[in-house]
Order: C-alpha cells, then structure tokens, then sequence
C-alpha cells in the first residue's frame, strides 16, 4: 500500500480536472468555442487559474468524450462532427431515450423538469432567441432521460448532448431546425401528463427520427456534402 502514497497528489489534481472538464463542456455546448476552433492552454490555464498539467488533463477527458481532438504539432481542437457521427448521435438517443419512455412504469411521473423546458423553449422563441430554443429541447431530453433515475445513463447522454451541440452550431438556420420541436416537446409532455406511456414512445421514435433527418440533411448542406474531413 505504501506505493498509494506517491499517488496521493493525482486525487486533487484529478478533481480540479473534472471540474475544469464540466466548465469547458458547457461552454463547449453552449458555442463559447465553436467547432473547429484551436484551444489555447496558455488563454485558458490564465482565465481558469490552473495548471498547465490540469488543464491537459481536462483536455484529455473531453478528447475521450469526443468533444476534442488533438492534432500532433497543432494543438487541441473542439471536434467538428462528420455526417456519420450525427447519424450515430442519433442511433445512441434512439435507443436510450425511448428504452427510459419504454420503462416508466406506472403513472403518475415526475414531470416538472419536462414542464420547465417547454416553457424555458417558449419563452425563447417569443424572443426569437432559436439557439436558446435549441438549448431548452436538449433540456426538454436530458429531463426526459433522467426520469430513468439512472445516474449512468444521465451521464452518458450529458456527453451525447453535448456532441449533437456541436452539430447544432453548424447550423444555419436554427429558427427553421429547432421551431418544429416547440410543439412536439409539448404533445410528448401531455401524452406522459396522460399516462400514456406506450403513445409517448411511438410519439418519440417518430420525432426523433424526423429530427436525425432534418440536422443530418442540413449538416451535410453546411459541410458542403463533403464529410470525409470535416472532423479537425
């Protein structure tokens, strides 16, 4: 055991990682670092107050969530998606979300956290803010999956969520991508308001289907077609 003692240091340095991880995963999700964008240790050690050690350690956890990518003699990059990662992003939702709608059980089902980012989503499309609609329907999923009450399967998909942002900020016309789902969001909360379980995972096989189709199509128009090299 004595050899655990030289290990003693990685335990804060490896918290102060994650915790560094959390803060540039949101601000990767939210656009602060668009996809295709170089970070910079140095910009970000300063800003955050950590260490050139920490940091690379950080980078390391989002490069395995695929959120980065590190380039030999170029530094790190926030991923751009390919097509085919879309496609699969999809694939993943499609199978854990409504495996959680498949598994409720008996109503009733707590469904504040669906009601908040209905509203969360109305409110901003009535301030014609789309990219903030689009953060309330990834919301409005990761709500949907927490009902599992699977702190595993929560985690799993906060890194899915967080790849599909990355799609999401290729976009461009957010208003036409994310407005449809306003109205779907609210049709699926009723339906589980009602109890009716095996309606609301019909409702979200079909939506989540028309939506893998609707960002698959306007991706591949963004990236020109040509998604052989689009991740950095």
């Amino acid at each position: 055991m004595n050899g655990l003692v030289d290990d003693r240091a990685l335990l804060s340095r490896t918290s102060t990682a994650e915790r560094v991880a959390g803060i540039l995963r949101g601000r990767i999700a939210d656009g602060y670092f668009p996809p295709g964008e170089r970070l910079s240790e140095e910009a970000i050690g300063a800003a955050l107050k950590v260490s050139r050690n920490t940091l690379r350690e950080a980078f390391r956890l989002l490069t395995h969530e695929r959120l980065l990518v590190h380039e030999l003699n170029r530094g790190v990059f926030v991923r751009v998606l390919t097509v085919e990662d879309v496609e699969d992003i999809y694939r993943t939702r499609q199978l854990v979300e409504c495996a959680v709608v498949r598994g409720l059980g008996k109503p009733p089902y707590r469904l504040d956290g669906l009601r908040g980012a209905v509203d969360d989503g109305r409110r901003a499309a009535a301030e014609e803010d789309w990219a903030g609609v689009g953060t309330a329907n990834i919301r409005f999923h990761g709500e949907l999956v927490a009902l599992a009450g699977s702190k595993r399967t929560d985690e799993l998909m906060l890194s899915v969520f967080a790849e599909l942002r990355l799609a999401f900020h290729l976009v461009d016309d957010p208003h036409r991508l994310h407005e449809p789902y306003l109205a779907r969001n609210a049709e699926l909360l009723e339906t589980l308001e009602s109890g009716g379980r095996a309606a609301a995972e019909k409702l979200l096989a079909g939506y989540l289907d028309d939506s893998r189709k609707r960002v698959v199509a306007a991706y591949a128009k963004r990236l020109g077609g040509d998604d052989g090299d689009a991740g950095m």
